[in-house]
């Protein structure tokens, strides 16, 4: 997609934006977006480009589509992955994501203004960012990030002179505001994506382990709402659920975007992921929730991110994603 174009159009229907916010429901109609991307990414053990932009295909093949079932699906291009430092920027391929990222949320507003939920296919957790901002630029407000891990590296934790920064690592870093202008400041948006207030971190594995990375413990000290996997495994799926709808309720968020990666999947039960981990969700656990937040009536959209089919050559995974998905969008 041209991206002159790409910005024209979104420019042009930004004002049928207003409204998305106004009824609470869950999904009566599904488009599918297509975000094949690893830009977000470090290169994998062999030195080449992650797999994760084939996820979306292997999904699809999968019977995704049919599942849910989608009324419409978009396909937006592979974008080049580059090797090689970006000017001006100490984020890997942050210039082409920062182009990307413009197509996500033009192919997303394209959705809401036809009335379909979007459902986006990455890639990596960088494609969120694309999700949110045209959630932004459409009136609503919101983030619930499920994810086993907090994705908070941003250039207060971490010297940004030793190595070029992954956004798929910082995503919820940069979704508050934190990081380079290039992937935090975003045209007709004031301040961040979204304010820590409104933000839900869901499922992060580390911050009760002995091994809890010292380099950004600095999200204990936001406002970010924050919900281990631990925790959440405590208190069991439905406490869980209506705590997270319970603070949506209070911050008067009346559609939200909800960003899945699914390392918040235990690795014994799904491991094709650039970090799987455990302890973790299970199939029906993820499913029971996801699907209790969209039935809740206040997730405007989300992104599923992070499956890496190179890592499944068999695609064992790919249909159990597919149904548990399926299952928890029909709420």
């Amino acid at each position: 997609m041209n991206t002159l174009l790409t910005r024209r159009a979104f420019a042009l229907g930004s004002a049928c934006f207003a409204g998305i916010a106004s009824a609470a429901r869950a999904p009566s109609a599904i488009g599918i977006v297509v975000a094949p991307s690893s830009l977000g990414l470090r290169p994998n053990a062999q030195g080449k480009e992650p797999g994760t932009w084939r996820a979306p295909t292997a999904l699809l093949e999968a019977g995704l589509a049919e599942a849910i079932p989608a009324q419409h699906r978009v396909e937006l291009r592979h974008p080049h992955y580059d090797f090689n430092e970006q000017r001006g920027t100490r984020i890997r391929n942050g210039n082409s994501q920062r182009a990307f990222l413009t197509e996500v949320a033009v192919a997303v507003h394209a959705e809401f203004e036809a009335g379909r939920f979007p459902l986006v296919l990455g890639g990596d957790c960088s494609v969120m960012l694309g999700g949110l901002y045209a959630l932004r630029r459409a009136g609503g407000g919101g983030l619930i990030h499920v994810d086993g891990h907090s994705d908070f590296f941003h250039p207060g934790n971490y010297d940004t002179r030793s190595r070029l920064g992954t956004a798929a690592g910082m995503d919820l870093a940069l979704a508050t505001g934190r990081g380079e202008a290039l992937l935090t400041k975003w045209p007709d948006i004031e301040g961040p994506l979204v304010a820590d207030e409104d933000a839900i971190q869901v499922g992060e594995r580390e911050m009760e382990s002995a091994d809890w990375p010292q380099g950004y413990p600095d999200v204990q000290k936001t406002a970010i709402t924050r919900l281990t996997i631990q925790q959440i495994l405590r208190d069991g799926i439905p406490k869980t659920a209506d705590r997270i709808v319970s603070r949506l309720s209070e911050r008067k968020l009346v559609r939200a975007w909800m960003h899945v990666d699914l390392d918040v999947l235990d690795e014994k039960v799904m491991n094709a992921v650039d970090s799987p981990g455990s302890p973790g969700f299970d199939f029906a656990q993820l499913q029971s929730l996801l699907r209790a937040l969209v039935g809740s009536g206040r997730i405007a959209g989300m992104t599923v991110c992070i499956y890496d089919p190179d890592l499944d050559p068999k695609r064992r995974f790919a249909r159990p994603i597919v149904d548990m998905l399926a299952n928890a969008l029909r709420a």
